[in-house]
């Protein structure tokens, strides 16, 4: 059975994948078509009800709330995707150089990420968004960074275990070099972890960029954001309380499925997992396989 297959029997895996996807697509089909324009204002239209035409209702400005959701996912959709492209180059190359190279420098790099590890990631992400400045940018270089320390410190040991198998060693010895035996046998055999850690660190850019955006360190307030829309809408939460309800929904379904997601393709990428699962589920006392 391949990955995919394994991954789509799961349950996280179909649930992870329809609610990753229906971000993704909603982000897509945003870019040409929103019910109303997310910016266009409508005095007489100003916190209507969930009715026809604006099924989830409208702001204190009158603007169309699902509209602001789908062009919304946009920023979610970059954000998750830049910060995870940035993390994963960071943690794999701190990693890579905190196994393979010289023992003063992987000690060095041990220590760097050690003393970066003490800090929360998005007590990163603030401390560079106040220095710099609040832009998707510099937020998605922010929680990238931040988590690629937590990337490498998890995936340094994992490469360092693989480092020493006998396929490596066999490797070597058969003339391939550091960084040959780096792609065929170390990267592929800390997939696994590296994965999970990469989807919760996707994960935490959607709750950073919404969080920063909240506290006005992320996206400009005219560019439309799922923690800029709650930041809008919180001092109306005992008036109009649904209306916060849809973005922070958002949030946690999106933070929720690329959690389960991720979990999924560990179990589906890693075939002692996807073994050892029958088995027990056939040995276990009193439960029918």
């Amino acid at each position: 059975m391949t990955t995919v297959k394994r991954l789509w029997s799961l349950g996280t895996g179909r649930f992870g994948i329809l609610i990753v996807a229906l971000v993704v697509i909603t982000a897509v089909v945003s870019l040409f078509w929103t019910p109303f324009d997310p910016g266009a204002v409508d005095a007489r239209a100003r916190w209507s009800d969930p009715s026809w035409p604006h099924v989830l209702g409208t702001d204190n400005s009158g603007r169309d709330i699902a509209s602001l959701l789908m062009a919304g996912a946009r920023t979610t959709v970059v954000v998750a995707i830049g910060a995870g492209v940035v993390a994963s180059v960071l943690g794999i190359a701190l990693a890579a150089l905190g196994s393979l190279t010289a023992r003063w420098l992987r000690e060095s790099i041990a220590v760097l990420v050690d003393i970066l590890i003490a800090f929360p990631v998005l007590i990163i992400a603030m401390m560079i968004t106040a220095v710099w400045g609040g832009s998707l940018a510099v937020v998605i270089w922010a929680v990238g960074i931040g988590f690629g320390v937590n990337i490498a410190r998890v995936t340094r040991p994992e490469l360092r275990r693989v480092l020493h198998s006998d396929y490596v060693l066999a490797g070597r010895a058969s003339g391939l070099t550091t960084g040959q035996n780096l792609t065929r046998h170390l990267l592929p055999n800390v997939a696994p972890v590296f994965i999970v850690q990469l989807s919760w660190g996707m994960a935490v850019a959607v709750l950073a960029e919404a969080g920063l955006s909240y506290l006005g360190f992320g996206a400009p307030v005219t560019q439309p954001s799922w923690g800029v829309l709650l930041s809008d809408l919180q001092a109306y939460i005992a008036v109009h309380p649904l209306t916060v309800v849809w973005p922070g929904l958002a949030i946690t379904l999106t933070v929720l499925g690329l959690n389960l997601l991720g979990d999924a393709l560990r179990e589906a990428a890693d075939p002692t997992l996807a073994e050892r699962a029958p088995s027990a589920r056939t040995h276990v006392p009193g439960v029918v396989a």
